[in-house]
């Protein structure tokens, strides 16, 4: 599966609930009869620990599951499909523990994913679009969606596809989805 970087990581984006994991799904099962899905979410409260327990069940038994908080770029993915899910996760872990630090969150993500691109893997991206509803009430949530902005146009410029999920239909936006 040799390839140039970024041209098998598919990003796909769009609001919540507009489908994202589902598409990303199908298309890792049209791939690969046995795909990963690396989950980078953290069990916050029982209530999003429910939300993780429905993810789960959308997955049967040819998936191999990993999950990992941050470091996403050293995981064995080499000759695989995986879909990684979700950015805005992931970054919120970055966010937590390097104390709302936008400068060494975006390095240290940015540093993940330039490792992820140079994996010999056909990946899928997952993120929720920045900048289609309410402007956060607080400064730190104001600065986490400028983080996650930013960081959503670093993939998307490595990316050879980018998908825009809309009301569970996909529109490509950047490139083509390779059967």
């Amino acid at each position: 599966m040799r390839r140039h970087e970024g041209r098998a990581l598919v990003f796909i984006t769009g609001g919540a609930r507009s489908g994202k994991s589902r598409y990303a799904q199908e298309l890792a099962l049209k791939w690969s009869d046995e795909p990963v899905y690396v989950a980078t979410a953290r069990h916050w409260d029982p209530e999003f620990g429910e939300r993780i327990k429905r993810h789960q069940s959308d997955r049967d038994s040819r998936w191999t599951s990993i999950e990992e908080e941050k470091a996403i770029g050293r995981l064995p993915l080499t000759g695989r499909v995986a879909v990684i899910d979700c950015v805005t996760l992931w970054l919120t872990n970055f966010f937590v523990d390097h104390g709302n630090d936008i400068e060494v969150c975006l390095e240290a993500g940015k540093k993940e994913i330039d490792e992820l691109c140079k994996l010999d893997a056909r990946l899928i991206v997952i993120s929720n679009e920045i900048g289609m509803g309410m402007h956060a009430e607080s400064e730190m949530g104001r600065r986490f969606t400028d983080m996650q902005g930013w960081m959503n146009q670093y993939i998307a410029d490595k990316a050879g596809t980018v998908i825009f999920m809309v009301s569970g239909i996909p529109l490509t936006v950047k490139g083509r989805v390779d059967a």
